[in-house]
């Protein structure tokens, strides 16, 4: 089921990618680093994924059972899409990912309550973005409920543009390259 999205013409960036160590505005050193595919962050993100507040749950993501959470990591940590972790020590802050969607990447990020409001989604988006352009990936587009005024005022603060408004679900598209310097 393609759609036809509409994508900005400028090409948006640079941004750095993964590792990137910072200080969130709560004094936490926050590492911000690529999957690495290993047992122990898996683990981490689905224990984060359990403890996830019911009610920054948007569009049935993340789900809300162990078993279901497995199944969707086991979908989105595979080595089509690309994904990036905040790091508080062992503890998995946030996660973002990009699933391939025809010509174009989904994103997805979450950042876990204790950790929101401290400037670590907006390092995580800017991480993955950065590993995105580094991957290849030239457009990328995500969809947020049109109420929530501070994700939308990130995202079109990194760049993204509103390309589709028509329902509660506001869809915004960003550009990374405009795909003539792809390696071979």
């Amino acid at each position: 089921m393609s759609r036809n999205r509409r994508y900005p013409d400028e090409i948006a960036g640079p941004f750095e990618s993964p590792p990137i160590t910072f200080e969130d505005r709560d004094g936490r050193a926050i590492d911000i680093r690529a999957h690495d595919g290993s047992d122990e962050e898996y683990e981490a993100l689905a224990s984060m994924y359990d403890a996830f507040d019911p009610a920054d749950r948007a569009q049935g993501i993340p789900p809300s059972e162990e078993r279901r959470i497995r199944e969707w990591l086991d979908n989105i940590l595979c080595a089509e899409c690309l994904n990036v972790v905040a790091w508080d020590g062992e503890t998995a802050a946030g996660h973002a990912t990009l699933v391939p969607d025809g010509d174009a990447y989904e994103l997805a990020i979450f950042v876990l309550q204790a950790y929101q409001e401290a400037g670590i989604g907006t390092h995580l988006m800017k991480g993955l973005l950065g590993y995105g352009a580094e991957s290849g990936v030239e457009k990328v587009w995500l969809t947020v409920e049109r109420w929530n005024k501070a994700a939308v005022g990130l995202y079109k603060k990194i760049g993204f543009e509103v390309s589709d408004s028509e329902s509660f679900e506001m869809e915004m598209g960003i550009r990374l390259s405009d795909g003539s310097d792809e390696g071979g």
